[in-house]
């Protein structure tokens, strides 16, 4: 059985010699990888299935200007993309509503709730019912480990908007996981 990286390096030696061949390999690895990044920002199945194509459009089109750059390079790469495609869609869609100052931020306790009990599609699942402003720039700045100044750039928000947006997003998730924990009894 071969590792991921060396997965990654047979890709990238197709890519040059047999395109086709190299998008038959780039979707068999890479399917459920762009599917995930593309329901960490949407939350409608017909949505994410949309988007992951279009994620898949995009790399095919442009795989020939793919330069590898050391391992995981063609992972973040498609990432990105998948990221860019979500990003666009919310966009196009006008789905990335925020929260304006006079609404309500969620009271959480000092404490975070334990999310121990959880498992990752649980959690997942959570952030997947938070509204798309909020989710939004909570996977930006918690998943994918974007600086707030950046999450404003590719928004079209300010920088602060986006720091008071995660706080939003991480309060109301918290709120989310207490309930989710009480009606489950963990």
């Amino acid at each position: 059985m071969t590792n991921h990286h060396d997965k990654e390096c047979r890709i990238v030696a197709l890519i040059g010699k047999d395109r086709q061949r190299a998008a038959n390999e780039i979707y068999g690895v890479y399917a459920g990888y762009v599917t995930g990044i593309c329901s960490r920002y949407l939350s409608c199945d017909d949505d994410i299935k949309d988007v992951a194509q279009e994620s898949f459009v995009k790399i095919f089109m442009s795989v020939n200007s793919f330069s590898y750059s050391g391992a995981g390079s063609l992972t973040a790469w498609i990432g990105r993309i998948a990221v860019n495609c979500a990003l666009n869609y919310l966009r196009e869609n006008n789905r990335i509503k925020f929260a304006s100052s006079s609404d309500e931020i969620p009271d959480i306790a000092e404490d975070p709730p334990d999310t121990a009990s959880l498992s990752a599609s649980e959690i997942a699942a959570l952030i997947r019912e938070l509204p798309d402003g909020y989710r939004t720039v909570f996977n930006l700045y918690a998943i994918e480990g974007k600086r707030h100044k950046e999450i404003a750039r590719l928004l079209g928000i300010k920088e602060n908007s986006s720091a008071s947006q995660y706080l939003r997003a991480k309060a109301l998730l918290a709120l989310k996981i207490k309930e989710y924990l009480a009606v489950y009894e963990r």
